[in-house]
């Protein structure tokens, strides 16, 4: 089985809203999966500028075109990675233009070439991200995991019974400490001093 972790829409002006635990776990999840060599790929929803992409009968998205102004602009500061989830150079970043990781974005191909058949999911929401790329994810026949205390909702009864009742139906659902101590044995040594 090889995997890759995804670290989906955990930008800068959404990361600020759910608080800092997210950002902790996602880091955590982050630092194991390079130790590990297991391959990280960081998703991010932002549209061209003028939002050419947003259909006016699309509700959830043509919402941001009458309120968001350019925050979710391609360049738009807004719209980055959150610093404490930084990519590093050579890993890459997909750009979606709707709900699901999947949609209308590259991050299939990504995923072919790098052989990748198991994913673990992080992310802000889900309700939104999380739970569209896991249940795209599942009918393309990947093994998912979940780590549910790096993946964050406005509304924590929302967050709860999709991790405790709707998640586990198609994938494992954990704790990112769990994760991280299920990769012991791969981890590489770090260097001393």
């Amino acid at each position: 089985m090889t995997s890759a972790l995804l670290i989906m829409d955990v930008q800068q002006s959404v990361a600020e809203s759910v608080g800092p635990d997210l950002l902790d776990r996602a880091a955590e999840a982050l630092a194991a999966a390079r130790d590990t060599g297991i391959p990280v790929v960081f998703v991010r929803v932002a549209f061209r500028s003028g939002f050419p992409e947003i259909s006016p009968a699309n509700r959830t998205f043509s919402a941001v075109v009458s309120t968001a102004g350019d925050r979710f602009a391609e360049e738009s500061p807004s719209t980055q990675i959150h610093p404490a989830v930084a990519p590093r150079p050579g890993e890459p970043i997909v750009v979606k233009k709707r709900v699901s990781a999947f949609t209308g974005s590259d991050l299939e191909v990504l995923l072919r070439s790098m052989n990748a058949d198991h994913l673990v999911l992080t992310g802000i929401a889900t309700s939104g991200v999380v739970l569209s790329t896991l249940r795209e994810a599942a009918d393309r026949d990947y093994r998912l995991t979940v780590l549910a205390d790096a993946c964050a909702d406005r509304d924590d009864e929302v967050h709860r019974v999709l991790v405790e009742k709707v998640f586990p139906r198609q994938a494992a659902v954990i704790t990112t400490a769990e994760w991280v101590t299920s990769l012991g044995s791969r981890a590489a040594p770090r260097a001393s001093g």
